[in-house]
């Protein structure tokens, strides 16, 4: 392993309240590294509603704690045990797995039984983390961090290998952070889960990051019929540039009727990502003969959606998706050669800010105005 001072000063933005702002805080990372980790400087970090759910403790994980998991960097020390990843890498940071449960063994890492632990305990598995700060009085107070393995909001964080993906020099890190998680769940949907074939139906509520990316992957997978669900018609406008076939203005139109005018049989597939109860039930209620419907979007713990069960006796399916169904190291480079052959304009979605405006970040985010804010720490 590359050694490094066991401790270092760090600038993260710290949530300290239930729903409160991002704080930038000087603050102590400690860089005695596991066997498995990798020390990252970050150069950039996507903001994703994931992030502000837990903010909000919509998702309770213990506070005070350092968010961000669309982390991007360079790589600046490695664990003993690390092969795949070497000191200076351009690297992106995905989700986290264990390697060693069934669901990690039988090659589908996003259900790892301990991956709710890994990405929303506040902490490594078992129980430390590595963020702290020192008090006037001298004494440690705990931050919690190692969100998603990573806590990148931050300019240095601490991954696991397995949660670490190289990338080409060659393209700007800003531009690939947000790949790690929304984008990568969207185009994953499509690709992986899915399976869309050519010549196929879907429609897609939402048309944020996460549902532009799935209408890029569906251009990709020769979809002939792709329908945009949302209530901003800005976002819908570059749906239909970005290969949608028709979009749905669910506040001005009436969205079931109008995907039963365009696919007259009910549509292949929808992919659910507002996470409202109604959609999931209208999702089921749109579908054709054997369709099936996928949620994707993270609605609060409890949250119930009524669905009538008659539907389902049509042949149709319903299930959930986890990052994409995506094997990172995989689906990630793959990802980026689509960008490179111009079939996956990614670059359409990010608006960039600095780390200082964060809290922008986020508020743009909310009100629409940004579909992907990409916080900028610094330069390759």
């Amino acid at each position: 392993m590359t050694t490094t001072s066991e401790n270092r000063k760090i600038r993260a933005a710290v949530v300290r309240e239930k729903g409160g702002l991002f704080l930038l805080e000087d603050i102590e990372l400690n860089t005695r590294l596991r066997p498995d980790e990798v020390l990252i400087r970050i150069v950039a970090a996507g903001v994703c509603q994931t992030d502000a759910h837990v903010r909000d403790q919509d998702l309770p994980v213990p506070l005070p704690l350092v968010l961000g998991h669309e982390g991007a960097g360079v790589v600046e020390a490695v664990g003993d045990a690390v092969v795949s990843i070497e000191i200076g890498d351009h690297v992106v940071l995905s989700y986290p797995s264990c390697g060693h449960c069934h669901p990690c063994l039988q090659g589908t890492p996003a259900y790892c039984e301990h991956g709710m632990q890994l990405c929303f305990g506040g902490s490594r598995l078992d129980g430390s983390t590595a963020l702290s700060k020192q008090l006037p009085d001298n004494s440690p107070e705990l931050i919690h961090g190692h969100f998603f393995a990573q806590s990148s909001f931050a300019t240095y964080a601490i991954a696991s290998e397995r949660n670490v993906i190289t990338v080409p020099g060659d393209l700007p890190l800003e531009l690939l952070a947000p790949i790690g998680c929304g984008i990568q769940t969207g185009a994953g949907a499509i690709l992986n889960s899915l399976q869309l074939a050519l010549g196929t139906s879907i429609a897609v509520f939402g048309a944020g990051a996460v549902g532009l990316s799935a209408v890029m992957a569906a251009i990709i997978a020769g979809a002939t019929t792709i329908i945009a669900v949302d209530v901003n018609d800005e976002r819908l406008a570059l749906a239909s540039t970005l290969g949608a076939t028709h979009t749905i203005n669910g506040k001005k139109e009436d969205t079931k009727s109008r995907i039963k005018e365009i696919a007259k049989s009910g549509v292949d597939y929808v992919l659910e990502i507002t996470a409202h109860p109604p959609m999931l039930t209208l999702a089921l209620e749109v579908l054709g003969p054997l369709g099936t419907a996928a949620l994707i979007g993270g609605a609060p713990a409890g949250t119930k959606a009524s669905i009538d069960m008659n539907t389902l006796l049509a042949g149709h399916r319903l299930r959930g998706i986890v990052q994409g169904d995506a094997v990172s190291q995989i689906f990630i480079p793959r990802l980026i050669e689509f960008y490179r052959a111009g079939q996956f304009p990614i670059d359409k979605l990010i608006r960039y800010y600095d780390f200082k405006d964060i809290n922008l970040a986020f508020a743009d985010a909310k009100s629409g105005k940004t579909i992907k804010p990409v916080l900028k720490m610094g330069v390759a």
